[in-house]
């Protein structure tokens, strides 16, 4: 998961949980925009250093190597147009210098996060595949590390795990941020177990990281979807060093980052977390923590549909001060059916400029006139005063403008992403559905403006067009982008 950027001076920005690319068989380039003549830019999500955001998706289920849902993660780069089909890279496990090789069910891909953590000014990919064997290990999990550059992400370094014998999943959550204030991006991997592993910043393409911290989260462990299902990075307590958020079936907790590694904070919320956002809505210099809960349970009667959460930061960290959102709170389009899924995918940043981050809201089994889980996405405003449900909009593929149409099964919003990838000063909102044309996959992207997030100008692009063939198996382009 990831954050928007914070306006402060005295520590870098990092963000949290993101995604990748170069070619599928040996890293082809297509239309790679051409390398920035000055330094890089330090944006923790441009790959190639040219001064725009760019746009980190994965399809775990994509055949590489000709290994049926081997995986494979595309960046599609940002440019003063936005971003397009044709201007992408495919990477996989068989890619030039990538660690390791393409084998059947790793689902490289399945877990995305990006940040600068070499400290050379390009954005660097870190790339989760928790169902990949090793050795003997059976779905004992891998993390690579994509290295960004002039010509975008290029090799990768593979992170060990230190802990094999005692989980299973490692790199199913992971999150960017500087977790031990020390001004350099950390590294942390969740897996089934409880044990969080903290990856010091001083990242070495040869090397990997200058060292690692271990914490154990108040959470359950075993068989998947226990141990850290998400993680988050966050300054909640404006003390410049990131605290770290983990989501489990069983609540989510925070940990206060710390020279030594995050010590227990406080337990935010019950029951299992969908998805993780971070983001300072009401501009008061203390991050907040968004928690969606997509499927509430049997004694949760909060919201049929799901519903999400968001807990304000303060002077000691989280605080208990709230608010939640539903499809029945007013303001907010629609209204609240069971199964929904509402809260399944959360992004933040700012559409319109006005200097507050919004909020979109994935609901991939939204049922959309009579295709049952077309889905939809749902943007709430930031202000002085937090997030609000007034003046909210929503976008499924029949809105006017938006490619394509709603079928049954599409999942559009199960995942989202909000990013500025034209460098107009608003986020533009990227949207995957894994679901479309029979799980292969795709991706939509609808501008930023002062209005909101318009469906004017939008773009959708598929598996194919960024070089992700069918073979006979689903994709599942677009199941998560980067920063979702």
């Amino acid at each position: 998961m990831s954050r928007p950027p914070r306006k402060r001076s005295r520590r870098p920005v990092v963000l949290g949980a993101t995604a990748v690319a170069a070619a599928l068989a040996g890293g082809l380039l297509i239309a790679l925009p051409g390398a920035a003549s000055a330094a890089a830019s330090g944006l923790a999500d441009d790959f190639n250093g040219d001064g725009y955001r760019d746009l980190a998706t994965g399809a775990p289920g994509a055949v590489a190597g000709g290994k049926a849902k081997a995986g494979a993660v595309v960046v599609n780069y940002g440019s003063s147009g936005g971003v397009s089909a044709a201007r992408h890279k495919t990477t996989s496990q068989d890619s030039s210098g990538v660690p390791g090789s393409s084998e059947t069910s790793d689902r490289f891909g399945t877990e995305l996060a990006h940040g600068d953590l070499n400290r050379d000014g390009y954005g660097d990919l870190v790339v989760g595949a928790p169902l990949e064997d090793v050795g003997s290990d059976v779905d004992g999990g891998s993390v690579t590390i994509l290295w960004g550059g002039s010509s975008g992400l290029s090799g990768g370094t593979s992170i060990g795990d230190p802990n094999a014998s005692g989980h299973d999943r490692f790199g199913q959550s992971l999150a960017v941020g500087d977790f031990t204030g020390d001004g350099r991006a950390d590294l942390a991997v969740g897996s089934t177990g409880k044990d969080v592993w903290i990856f010091k910043g001083g990242f070495t393409k040869s090397g990997g990281a200058a060292g690692k911290l271990r914490f154990d989260a108040q959470i359950e462990s075993g068989a998947y979807p226990k141990g850290a299902v998400h993680l988050a990075a966050g300054d909640f307590d404006d003390d410049g060093t990131d605290d770290v958020v983990v989501g489990s079936s069983t609540g989510n907790f925070v940990h206060r980052g710390a020279p030594t590694g995050p010590t227990p904070q406080t337990g935010v919320g019950t029951g299992y977390a969908s998805a993780l956002t971070v983001a300072d809505f009401d501009r008061d210099g203390h991050d907040d923590l968004v928690v969606g809960t997509d499927s509430a349970p049997v004694l949760d009667q909060t919201a049929k549909g799901g519903y999400v959460t968001v807990f304000y930061g303060g002077a000691a960290g989280v605080t208990t001060r709230s608010g939640v959102f539903t499809q029945d709170t007013a303001g907010v389009p629609g209204a609240d059916e069971s199964y929904d899924l509402f809260g399944g995918a959360l992004a933040a940043g700012d559409v319109n400029a006005d200097g507050y981050p919004d909020l979109a809201v994935g609901a991939g089994f939204e049922t959309v006139g009579s295709a049952s889980h077309a889905g939809s996405v749902w943007v709430l405003r930031g202000g002085a005063s937090g997030l609000t449900g007034t003046g909210a909009q929503s976008f499924d593929q029949g809105t006017s403008g938006v490619p394509g149409a709603n079928e049954p099964s599409d999942v559009f919003g199960g995942a989202v992403h909000l990013a500025d990838h034209d460098k107009d000063g608003r986020a533009d909102l990227s949207v995957g559905a894994a679901g479309e044309n029979s799980d292969d996959g795709a991706v939509w992207v609808l501008r930023g403006s002062t209005g909101g997030v318009t469906a004017t100008g939008s773009v959708s692009f598929g598996a194919s067009s960024v070089g992700i063939g069918k073979s006979g198996q689903d994709p599942m382009f677009g199941d998560v982008l980067s920063g979702s």
